[in-house]
């Protein structure tokens, strides 16, 4: 008996898609229940022995040109029927309403992550050049994407990544099945600088004040009449020393 075979029955029984550690499972599970030693004997197949045969399988099953086929989605094989002969299929289990199909800008948007994931919300836009919040909401709503998990940068912003459901929602087995998208792939996306500290002990400073400071604290920065930019220097970064007094406040007093 050959493993093929085996496979092929358990899949066409199946009521959903079995990856190939499911069905290394099952093998074993049927090893324990049988005292046939034709069973026992598949006990200890390995994920590598299945996935040979399942590739087998599909090849085997692409060339004999039958009505249905052999596929892998979402790294979970299953057999499908041929499009040729949706409208018969449709006329015994009836057809079910898929959902509204994704606009552009949520393609566009879904595409970036795609090839680029895992990316936090500004990176996205970065890549895009437009705001993407109402983008990712049906995103994530639709179940094409998720959180995945924090980025290192200040902030610790939440970055996102495609989910299963991306994969079965275009037919593909896993990323790397991805059309190529080298110029997607090659978008430099800058990464936020962290925060400064001014001064040892105190709180960090926003960006916009690290700007005064920097340029008021670099004597090059600008000409010695001129003011800092954004107004005048916070109190708690000018110097210490007390400014010198003009002559003629000396003279009055």
């Amino acid at each position: 008996m050959e493993l093929k075979f085996i496979l092929e029955s358990i899949l066409f029984s199946a009521q959903q898609p079995l990856n190939p550690k499911e069905l290394r499972d099952l093998l074993f599970t049927a090893a324990e229940q049988a005292d046939d030693t034709n069973v026992k004997v598949f006990k200890k197949t390995s994920l590598e022995d299945i996935a040979a045969a399942l590739e087998t399988l599909e090849q085997d099953h692409a060339q004999g040109e039958r009505s249905f086929r052999l596929v892998c989605v979402a790294g979970a094989w299953q057999f499908v029927s041929q499009p040729a002969y949706a409208p018969w299929i449709k006329a015994l289990v009836g057809q079910k309403n898929r959902p509204s199909r994704l606009s552009q800008p949520a393609l566009e948007t879904l595409a970036i992550i795609a090839y680029r994931q895992p990316l936090t919300r500004a990176e996205i836009e970065q890549i895009r050049g437009v705001s993407v919040d109402g983008v990712m909401q049906t995103l994530l709503e639709r179940g094409l994407i998720e959180q995945v998990g924090r980025a290192e940068v200040p902030g610790r912003p939440m970055t996102h990544g495609t989910t299963a459901l991306f994969l079965e929602y275009f037919g593909l087995r896993s990323l790397e099945d991805l059309p190529a998208a080298d110029e997607l792939r090659r978008v430099v996306i800058k990464k936020p600088e962290s925060l400064l500290t001014v001064d040892p002990g105190l709180a960090t400073a926003p960006p916009e004040q690290l700007t005064i400071v920097e340029a008021a604290n670099d004597s090059d920065a600008l000409p010695a009449s001129q003011p800092a930019p954004g107004g005048p220097v916070p109190d708690w970064t000018a110097s210490p020393e007390p400014a010198t007094q003009p002559p003629d406040s000396k003279n009055s007093s």
